[in-house]
């Protein structure tokens, strides 16, 4: 039963792309050479105090969450108490090898989360701006079973449609689908199906035991893309992890709409809207290179509105 699932820990990317240490760190190792935007824009790393945030909605809507894990680059939350019983700061280098560090790709990162050391069986795993949106229960991420609830958007046509932009109409495939696209293919051909649905980008939650499986299964076709410290059009995305678990029967599949897990575009102003008419279990206000500061700014204020009261993770 769902219910007697001992312990649920929840897992964050986090990075502070405004922080000078940092970002001398990146232009060294990139040669300080100008981002294309899609895969290195200034959107995939800028803080606005997201993070914090999203822990207000995890103590308001999910205080049943265990520890939390915080995984970063040597660096610190100016805001964070670190001497919360229930934070855990993981940097890169407990976790990845070296050929991977320095790493500035989240799509590389993401497969080294099972290797945090005592990281609970069950987890669930969030981008520093995903957030619960009312009361949440574990039952919401895990069956009675045990196994996952594997929310993702239905797309029947999927491969198809990404064959036909790229081989009838010669357009390139973004970043986001060649390497979703790469997953997919990936577990094809172990399993001998496709599977088209499309992760929801929001909170997600995985068995630690399968994902080091899945590590395992995939070892050499994975271990090429680790020295990818950049997104690169090889990186193999997450959503390996769902599909082969739908593959192997480890995880059952929901298809989730706009009013149970909403991604809102800062820029897109009348994406705001949409929580006029539905109340989604979780929603991601997702930064790009399409965002301008000011978005950012008014993203910030949209948070502090719908997150008011400090919660136990911040400083006093």
């Amino acid at each position: 039963m769902t219910e007697c699932i001992s312990k649920i820990d929840l897992v964050y990317l986090w990075v502070n792309g405004n922080d000078p240490e940092w970002q001398k760190k990146h232009d060294k190792f990139t040669g300080g050479t100008k981002r294309k935007a899609e895969v290195d824009g200034e959107g995939r790393y800028a803080d606005n105090d997201e993070l914090k945030y999203s822990l207000r909605s995890v103590e308001a809507y999910a205080p049943w969450i265990n520890r939390i894990f915080i995984v970063t680059d040597n660096q610190v939350p100016a805001w964070l108490d670190t001497s919360n019983p229930r934070i855990r700061l993981v940097d890169h280098s407990e976790i990845m090898p070296e050929v991977a560090r320095p790493s500035f790709n989240s799509s590389v990162i993401e497969h080294f989360i099972c290797r945090i050391p005592d990281l609970s069986e069950h987890y669930l795993y969030a981008n520093d701006d995903m957030y619960f949106n009312r009361p949440a229960a574990p039952s919401d991420f895990f069956a009675p079973d045990g196994l996952p609830i594997l929310r993702m958007n239905r797309r029947p046509f999927r491969k198809l449609l990404l064959n036909f932009r790229k081989k009838i109409q010669k357009k390139p495939l973004s970043h986001y689908n060649t390497v979703v696209q790469n997953a997919a293919l990936l577990v094809e051909q172990k399993f001998g199906k496709y599977y088209g649905a499309k992760a929801h980008h929001n909170i997600d939650a995985y068995l630690k035991s399968h994902c080091l499986h899945v590590e395992q299964l995939f070892k050499d076709e994975l271990e090429p893309t680790f020295s990818n410290h950049v997104r690169t059009s090889n990186d193999v995305q997450r959503s390996l992890y769902y599909y082969t678990a739908l593959a192997e029967k480890c995880g059952h599949l929901r298809y989730v709409t706009q009013k149970e897990s909403l991604r809102v575009h800062i820029q897109n102003k009348k994406h705001y809207k949409k929580f006029d008419n539905t109340t989604p279990l979780l929603f991601c206000m997702n930064d790009s290179e399409y965002a301008k500061n000011s978005d950012r700014l008014y993203a910030a204020e949209f948070l502090q509105h719908r997150f008011p009261v400090k919660s136990e993770f911040e400083k006093p």
